[in-house]
């Protein structure tokens, strides 16, 4: 405890008046609660252990949890305030219908005459247009349990291809390029190898805000002696304690890291031995980066020479390493490239799978992880199998007691769903926790496509602005309400216990899919009773898979303090580091530990686009957006928590002094922003912490502060991910009447 403390210090020293970063913080009601709950922060990926104080069925307050590993009772200020959702008066207890004689309006309805509606409207729309015209959308918030339910609620009740989930804005370029590399999309280390490491290689991860307990790992590794270096166009709050900032010129990730691995080659500093050994790939590669010498690699990336050639030493010289990256390189149309060019400057060094030595993608939400391994993905089977493999097809079919036939095709992803509501190819939609008005790009195509719908019901605890367009209206259950699992940033499954009831008339949301189910006639493979069912029979489905969870119990994970995937059997204690050198595959017991038939994992070229937007005369800035530590994703609960909203409580636009004077702006002057698709107007915060040429809004508020309203739709061919992270602008002084 007394170390947690020291680390409470430091980040308080370092991030200001933010007291709520605190280890073993201790809330004082002055009320005696009935019981502590153990269980996780319901927010990022982090999956922080806490303890909930609950009496009379409300959660009051929290404890620290100082056993639980990986944050051993430090939480972030969302952490701390989480547990004020839950009394908050806009928390939907009734199911309600559209009320056509108010406009905009609502109205209270019985939930089962809610059910029979939605199953009602479910069969009208598939009877007249056909099952692909009614499309689900999900989110990586949810249960693994749910996700996978949801998953199989799409393609087995519904029999549409049409689902998608909102991981699809967070992981889904680390992903693929994590599959093309090692065969296996998971975080290949336990956060425990950061510690030791002697460089550790942050790219597009504002870690102090987005995951703040991995920056003590970062700070640890630090007081060890390894050298910390920072890649983003803004000096983030770890960016201001590191060793070697580089400050990067919004899209040009892949450029940088064709050049590192450039001087790495060309000082010689490569594991030979692992390149000869342990992977395929490296001589087309080689080749490729044998243009990027420093001089074209800064004239592209906007980082000196001196700055990119300090970076490669330090990276190629070190005997361990760590790379970190985050959404910072994946929301781009190259995001996939991005991630490539990171990990093959990992496999050039050799620095994988052993201890103090690793790569690992920050996940975003609090299931970002193990919501795209079961199911919810439009192009994916439980197990992270393929939907479009038969022998995948074949095998869960088996386990849902259906043939593969009667299995749709992949469907499309999330943004593309919206494109075909627009053509009029899907009439009715169904969202469980997701707010694509206020998270998806040029959200004002978004609010036309809901409101051309025939029918939209959405499952959710508030009434987000996605929700408002709804015609029904279900109220599901906060993570604290039910049960199950969800896995975190590290790649370990750890359980969720549910801590109260939901109020009212909420319900888990596992059992509203099945009652729809039930009202649809269509009951057969949704009479589980509880998620402990449901998450047995994903062991069944993931087994044999990548995604392998099939010797994961309730049980196993409380006594471990989680389980690391895979784990293909009872007495198999789990995997925390992938890859570890003189294992074999577990898939196909090649001769080497990466997840390719061969053993090996693969070296891919990686080569430089640019933005798919770039800057021009007529929008000569860049556009760039994120997070801030006291919100999370669209809002809907962060802007529900007072302490967090007074944290910050509107968008600010982040403005360079020089951009600054030349326009006439001064801080706290509203200012304008516009892109071809909208514009904003709101209070500019002039730092010398972003780059001139750029400017940065954080995306969590809706309406006429949603940022999201100026973004290009313009995704990743391989992803589909947005390119968030980049798109032209132009900027200026509001008028007088802040237009």
């Amino acid at each position: 405890m007394a170390q947690a403390t020291e680390n409470t210090l430091e980040f308080i020293e370092h991030f200001g008046p933010h007291p709520a970063y605190a280890a073993g913080v201790r809330l004082e009601t002055g009320v005696e609660p009935d019981k502590l709950v153990k269980t996780h922060c319901c927010f990022c990926g982090q999956q922080c252990g806490i303890q909930l104080k609950v009496k009379d069925n409300e959660v009051i307050g929290f404890e620290p949890w100082e056993e639980f590993p990986f944050n051993r009772g430090m939480l972030c200020p969302k952490g701390v305030k989480r547990y004020l959702q839950g009394s908050h008066p806009d928390r939907l207890l009734h199911a309600y219908q559209r009320d056509p004689a108010s406009e905009g309006g609502f109205r209270e309805l019985a939930y089962d005459q809610a059910i029979a509606l939605v199953a009602a409207e479910i069969q009208r729309i598939q009877s007249t247009h056909g099952n692909d015209a009614f499309g689900v959308l999900t989110g990586a918030s949810l249960t693994t349990e749910k996700a996978y339910l949801m998953g199989k609620f799409a393609r087995m009740c519904l029999k549409t291809a049409n689902i998608d989930y909102n991981g699809r804005l967070c992981m889904v370029s680390a992903g693929a390029a994590n599959k093309k590399a090692f065969g296996i999309d998971r975080a290949a280390n336990p956060w425990s190898d950061i510690l030791k490491a002697e460089v550790v290689w942050i790219s597009g991860a504002n870690i102090a805000e987005c995951a703040p307990i991995t920056t003590n790992y970062v700070w640890q590794a630090r007081e060890y002696g390894a050298k910390i270096i920072v890649v983003d166009p803004r000096i983030t709050p770890i960016a201001r304690t590191c060793d070697l900032f580089l400050p990067v010129k919004p899209g040009r990730d892949i450029a940088l890291f064709n050049g590192i691995l450039h001087l790495m080659i060309e000082n010689d500093w490569l594991d030979h031995d692992f390149i000869t050994k342990h992977t395929v790939g490296f001589e087309a590669v080689a080749e490729h980066v044998h243009e990027w010498n420093p001089k074209k690699t800064a004239e592209v990336t906007g980082i000196s020479e001196r700055a990119i050639r300090q970076a490669a030493e330090w990276w190629g010289q070190a005997k361990s390493s760590f790379l970190l990256h985050a959404r910072g390189i994946e929301h781009h149309t190259h995001g996939v490239q991005n991630c490539l060019g990171a990990i093959n400057m990992v496999l050039a060094s050799g620095r994988i799978g052993r201890e103090n030595c690793g790569y690992a993608t920050i996940t975003g939400q609090a299931n970002g992880q193990g919501g795209r391994e079961h199911g919810q993905k439009c192009d994916q089977l439980p197990g992270a199998r393929d939907i479009s493999n038969p022998e995948h097809r074949a095998y869960v079919a088996g386990v849902w007691g259906i043939t593969p036939e009667e299995m749709p095709q992949a469907g499309v992803d999330a943004y593309e769903m919206f494109r075909l509501i627009d053509r009029g190819e899907i009439r009715g939609l169904l969202s469980i926790c997701f707010n694509p008005k206020v998270s998806l790009p040029d959200n004002s195509f978004i609010t036309r496509c809901l409101e051309k719908l025939e029918f939209y019901v959405a499952i959710d605890f508030f009434l987000n602005e996605t929700a408002e367009h709804a015609d029904i209206v279900l109220p599901g259950s906060l993570q604290e309400e039910d049960e199950g699992v969800v896995t975190q940033i590290e790649g370990r499954v750890i359980k969720i216990n549910k801590a109260v009831d939901p109020p009212g008339d909420a319900k888990q949301d596992w059992r509203i899919i099945q009652d729809i189910a039930k009202a649809l006639e269509r009951e057969k493979g949704f009479t589980f009773s509880s998620p402990r069912e449901i998450f047995n029979e994903l062991r069944i489905a993931s087994k044999g898979g990548i995604a392998d969870y099939s010797g994961i119990t309730y049980e196993k994970i409380e006594k471990q303090y989680g389980v690391f995937w895979p784990c293909p059997s009872d007495d198999h204690p789990g995997t925390p580091r992938l890859f570890e050198l003189g294992s074999l595959n577990p898939i196909a017991k090649g001769s080497g530990p990466f997840y390719f038939p061969d053993g090996r994992a693969r070296f891919n070229v990686a080569p430089y686009t640019p933005p798919a937007e770039d800057t021009d005369e007529e929008y000569p800035l860049m556009l760039t957006t994120g997070r801030v530590v006291s919100q999370f994703l669209s809002g809907t609960q962060t802007r529900r928590i007072g302490p967090l909203v007074d944290q910050y409580p509107e968008p600010l636009i982040e403005i360079h002094p020089q951009l600054a004077q030349k326009l006439g702006i001064a801080n706290g002057d509203l200012t304008t922003v516009e892109s071809r698709r909208g514009d904003i107007t709101l209070p500019a915060m002039v730092v010398t912490t972003i780059r001139p040429d750029t400017v940065f809004v954080p995306y969590h508020w809706p309406g006429r502060k949603s940022i999201n309203q100026l973004t290009i739709s313009a995704q990743d061919p391989i992803s589909k991910i947005p390119e968030y992270k980049v798109c032209a602008v132009r900027v200026r002084k509001a008028t007088g009447n802040g237009s």
